[in-house]
């Protein structure tokens, strides 16, 4: 096996089922496996240079280790969204919607301004099985702020 790269922020995401985490983010998403420690319920993911990882939650009765800050109530990371770049968001897309995946934000055009400039992006937002929000985009470019 290669080196494992890592980014310099590698989000964990705490879930309920490693293996139903594993079939959307793989089976749905197109994420790689880079490594797994099944016996934990951990896997770090890979998709087109975006990387996360995966923790199936242990220790709520106080027995094992999962970091939490407070009371973990569904759907999980509220308040945040991720945002991954794709080369081919319509393609991504379609297979979400065959999958039956929770849309949160359909399809959409959005620019961005950023000083003087608007940023484009294609982009939608799909649920993963514990409710993190996951914004998936395709670059449009920029264009002149009027």
């Amino acid at each position: 096996m290669g080196k494992i790269y890592t980014t310099p922020l590698t989000p964990e995401l705490n879930c309920t089922s490693i293996e139903t985490s594993l079939a959307f983010y793989v089976g749905v998403l197109g994420f790689t496996i880079q490594y797994q420690r099944p016996e934990e319920g951990f896997a770090m993911l890979e998709r087109q240079g975006s990387r996360l990882m995966l923790d199936q939650l242990h220790g709520i009765d106080g027995t094992g280790r999962s970091w939490l800050a407070g009371p973990l109530e569904r759907p999980y990371g509220r308040g945040i969204n991720l945002q991954m770049q794709t080369d081919n968001v319509d393609a991504l897309y379609a297979k979400v919607n065959e999958s039956g995946a929770l849309v949160f934000l359909p399809m959409e055009e959005k620019w961005y301004r950023r000083d003087d400039v608007y940023l484009g992006n294609r982009q939608f937002i799909v649920q993963d099985p514990d409710g993190y929000l996951l914004r998936f985009f395709e670059d449009l470019g920029e264009k002149q702020a009027l």
